[in-house]
């Protein structure tokens, strides 16, 4: 992938491919600092490998709708339970903001990913589906602003692919 500087540079030859009208370039979400960082390995096979970060390591396997065993985890299932996480975090985050600590409380956040072929491209894409509970509008939109998740999603991420 492009780093960000290069990408927001280039005229966007692969518009449709982004979704992203002709002419317009797409900003990215950038940090000024950095909180947190943490960092993953996959060594094997791929989907059927192995994937450790900071201690966890887990066994991967390809999903039987995929044509594999489904023996083991995998990527979509890791992404599902991150953004579920992290968006309870953001749900409870801003009910207390909000003054409403029984929603903080309540919420239970559901995350649906599901791995397809994307319209007018080849490859495979990822859609999201979020559902919460126990929590009224105002604290589902505030909980989705902030969410560091739903903002990657919302706004783009710069990402820098190198060889070591």
């Amino acid at each position: 992938m492009l780093s960000a500087a290069r990408s927001l540079r280039r005229p966007l030859l692969q518009a449709s491919r982004l979704r992203v009208p002709a002419g317009q370039t797409r900003s990215y979400l950038t940090l000024k600092d950095v909180k947190y960082n943490v960092t993953a390995t996959a060594t094997g096979a791929g989907r059927n490998g192995n994937v450790e970060s900071n201690g966890l390591n887990l066994n991967l396997a390809t999903p039987k709708e995929l044509g594999g065993t489904g023996n083991g985890q995998n990527p979509e299932q890791l992404y599902a339970m991150g953004y579920a996480s992290c968006f309870l975090g953001a749900t409870q985050l801003m009910a207390r903001n909000q003054k409403k600590p029984e929603q903080a409380e309540a919420a239970k956040v559901h995350v649906s990913v599901a791995l397809g072929e994307p319209e007018n491209i080849g490859g495979f894409g990822l859609a999201v589906d979020i559902k919460v509970e126990g929590v009224d509008e105002e604290v589902l939109q505030a909980a989705h602003e902030f969410c560091p998740y739903s903002r990657a999603l919302k706004h783009g991420i710069a990402v820098t692919v190198s060889r070591l």
